[in-house]
């Protein structure tokens, strides 16, 4: 049986565009920091790529500075908190990269309907909230707090989009004694980046993260999208790299994936190919929404990513639903993380109100533009036939 992969949020397989790239970077044998023709013909690689993840995401070439990926671009921004008031903050529904890093962890902005709704689902509020009252407590005539927030443009595990804005930009609060305050955002688009359009509502945000393999490009590298006036002060340092903000050689056949794999994402968002990716998960939620099969679609309704869907069967571990789905030839995620070989209920879930057996029943389906309605209605043949043989043994 031919295998079907369903598992894009995870990471993406190489786009053409992408190998060609690479297989042509690897003939450049020059340094791009080396100031001879070879070095000259490297340094032209990686600067053709950042204009094109510049152009992906709507910011200057040179405010575009290359990671080994987005968790070390998230690291980066953090490092970066001091400039911003000495405070870094993050949703409970955030990416690892950044809850790992949170002195203080905020409420999710999403509640079970994947909306803004009830006190514990206001994250943005509570945000003003927490802002509004660090500015008070560590008020000083001569400086102004600000916090520096994490917050995901879509989330990795239900798709959902984050309310009102394409990216979160930078916001205000008013303060009893500070008056206008603002915080610093870093916008996680890593899941968001190439699926849809990037818009900036009010602001743009402090920092941008983003990653290759999410859009079609290689493991291993990525972006730190900086807007600030300032360059961000580099956590690696040696040779002063990347204009002095990330040392180290440039991968430069991983760079060179990179743009390509933007480029070629960019015009995927801009023909409008995932509204047809977004047919066919409506196609595949219907399949699996019958009542025998105790389904919920988490944030159905709501805005989302074109391509994701969240599902949770409560009493049907999500993993169990993994392996099984598995041998049936269909890769697909659960909602829940490992950790030293303990499976715990997914903390995004949890963060939005869902119990824990309903968190640990999630699984995760994400398509891909090559995805095909015969893989989906494959997969939902196969999923519903295993959901029945459950309830009949839980009976």
């Amino acid at each position: 049986m031919t295998r079907v992969y369903l598992d894009h949020n995870a990471t993406t397989p190489l786009r053409a565009e992408a190998q060609a790239a690479m297989v042509a970077a690897m003939d450049v044998v020059g340094n791009p920091s080396s100031v001879h023709a070879e070095g000259r013909a490297a340094k032209a690689v990686v600067e053709r790529a950042r204009a094109q993840v510049a152009d992906l995401v709507g910011c200057l070439p040179n405010q575009v500075v290359f990671t080994s990926g987005a968790t070390e671009a998230a690291a980066l921004a953090v490092a970066q908190k001091d400039r911003h008031g000495g405070v870094f903050a993050a949703m409970g529904s955030e990416h690892d990269c950044f809850l790992d890093w949170t002195e203080a962890e905020l409420p999710a902005v999403w509640g079970r309907s994947g909306g803004i709704s009830g006190e514990e689902a206001k994250g943005l509020f509570k945000l003003m909230e927490f802002v509004t009252g660090l500015a008070e407590e560590d008020w000083r005539s001569d400086r102004t707090a600000v916090a520096l927030v994490a917050m995901s443009s879509a989330n990795s595990e239900t798709g959902l989009l984050l309310p009102k804005a394409g990216v979160a930009g930078n916001s205000h609060v008013n303060a009893s004694r500070a008056g206008t305050i603002p915080y610093a955002v870093v916008a996680d688009i890593t899941q968001l980046a190439g699926k849809i359009e990037i818009s900036y509502k009010d602001q743009k945000p402090a920092y941008m993260v983003l990653s290759a393999h999410k859009l079609g490009g290689p493991k291993g590298v990525g972006a730190l999208i900086n807007f600030t006036a300032d360059d961000p002060a580099p956590l690696l340092r040696g040779g002063g790299q990347e204009m002095g903000r990330r040392a180290g050689t440039e991968n430069v056949i991983g760079i060179a994936g990179f743009g390509a794999a933007a480029e070629a994402a960019k015009r995927d968002v801009d023909a409008g190919r995932w509204d047809r990716v977004e047919k066919l998960r409506n196609i595949l939620e219907s399949a699996l929404e019958a009542p025998e099969y105790d389904t919920i679609f988490v944030g159905k309704g709501a805005p989302r990513l074109p391509n994701t869907s969240c599902i949770l069967t409560p009493g049907w571990k999500g993993e169990t639903q993994v392996m099984q789905m598995d041998l049936a030839g269909f890769a697909i995620s659960a909602g829940s993380a490992c950790s030293s070989g303990k499976v715990k209920a997914s903390r995004v879930l949890r963060a939005m109100g869902y119990s824990d057996s309903e968190a640990s029943s999630a699984i995760r389906v994400s398509l891909g533009l090559e995805t095909t309605e015969d893989e989906v209605l494959r997969f939902a043949e196969a999923w519903c036939a295993a959901r029945k043989k459950h309830k009949a043994r839980a009976a």
